[in-house]
């Protein structure tokens, strides 16, 4: 099942991000299988970092929580808010 994944920073936290960014990609890449696209949003300005955007293919909600759950930012206490829906592919058609 597809999942869109919306991550909000909290504010001034891009210390935390620095800091465990390398742990969050290794994360990352052990589920790439799982990762249709995944990457960060910026401010207007694109210079900063504010959250994150993931299209994720878990079997089950039960899986996708597990995953987010261990990734280092959010042990690290990054995200203000997470917001989690069912995601259905609509283009480009193949």
């Amino acid at each position: 099942m597809l999942f869109a994944v919306h991550c909000l920073d909290k504010p001034n936290s891009e210390a935390i991000r620095a800091a465990n960014r390398p742990s969050h990609l290794d994360h990352v890449t052990a589920h790439q299988g799982q990762i249709l696209t995944a990457g960060p949003l910026f401010t207007e300005d694109g210079e900063k970092m504010i959250g994150s955007l993931l299209i994720l293919d878990f079997a089950s909600r039960e899986e996708l929580d597990r995953f987010l759950e261990e990734d280092p930012y959010a042990k690290a206490g990054l995200f203000a808010k997470v917001d989690v829906r069912p995601y259905r592919a609509a283009f480009p058609k193949k």
